[in-house]
């Protein structure tokens, strides 16, 4: 693309000196010394090869050149003014659309309450969520932000990444089961069910004779299987900490459990300007999980 020889800020003194045919008052109004105004115009003036503005001891007016310079400029320039002042990042307060992607565990435990407080003290922020476990690419899919669970550190050199909570794990079952079961000491206990995540039955090293009822590589479906009974399952202590106040589950001690930890994470681009509904978003849930930190 070919660049006009005359630039924004010459054009923008050039039409404010041609409105107030008068190089005093168009400095005035752009805050800046009249001389700079005078060069302003003056470079345009060698740029187009064209008097603009004929100028008197008195007055300033328009050449029939600077006429049709300004007629074509001046709507632009407006425009232009407008849609940066209907910025978002312009408002009084955070709005715009923010799009949230978020791992299915956090989702749907917490995400519900601090989307509507959030949305109650930002109501101007519309907001989109995606649950999804997937690390895709932010910036390529135009998501602001990511809320992701990792027990390694993130490398990612095009995010800006910020640790939100530690993230640990027992073992639960129903108050049913463990009534007809009775309570392991162990893990893998064979005279018990067992239902693990997909990943810990490769990281951990797991009793040969061990009944592994259900392997899943989803938690909530862990905790549902748990729930109906179907046997003792590993899950993240905030997952089942509203089951557990329910009476739905109970946490099951066991004496050589693995040590089982994680962390969340918020992610974001990391280049440029960070927006404003993002750092709203942030700093708004490193608030809600100092009130309410993870168990």
């Amino acid at each position: 693309m070919s660049r006009t020889p005359a630039d924004y800020q010459r054009l923008a003194a050039f039409v404010v000196v041609a409105e107030q045919a008068s190089f005093t008052k168009a400095a005035r109004i752009l805050g800046v010394g009249k001389g700079t105004v005078s060069r302003a115009v003056a470079q345009i003036e060698r740029q187009m090869g064209a008097e603009l503005l004929h100028r008197t001891t008195h007055t300033v007016g328009l050449s029939s050149a600077g006429r049709a310079l300004y007629e074509q400029t001046a709507p632009h320039l407006f425009a232009l003014d407008q849609a940066a002042i209907g910025l978002p990042e312009r408002a009084p307060e955070p709005s715009g659309e923010l799009r949230i992607a978020s791992i299915h565990e956090f989702g749907l435990s917490l995400l519900p309450e601090v989307l509507v407080q959030f949305a109650r003290r930002f109501p101007k922020i519309r907001i989109e969520v995606q649950l999804t476990s997937a690390h895709f690419d932010l910036v390529a899919t135009g998501f602001d932000l990511a809320i992701r669970a990792t027990s390694a550190k993130l490398r990612d050199s095009t995010l800006r990444s910020r640790r939100l909570a530690e993230v640990r794990g027992g073992f639960y079952a129903a108050p049913s089961y463990l009534t007809r079961h009775g309570h392991p000491k162990r893990l893998g206990d064979a005279r018990h069910s067992w239902i693990l995540h997909s990943a810990a039955t490769k990281s951990w090293k797991l009793p040969r004779e061990m009944p592994l009822q259900f392997q899943c590589d989803d938690t909530l479906l862990i905790r549902n299987l748990a729930q109906e009974g179907a046997g003792i399952g590993m899950l993240p202590h905030f997952v089942a900490a509203p089951y557990v106040r329910e009476g739905l589950l109970q946490e099951v001690l066991l004496t050589d459990r693995p040590d089982w930890r994680g962390a969340l994470f918020l992610v974001y681009p990391s280049s440029g300007q960070v927006p404003r509904k993002v750092t709203a978003f942030r700093d708004f849930l490193f608030e809600w999980l100092r009130n309410t930190p993870l168990r």
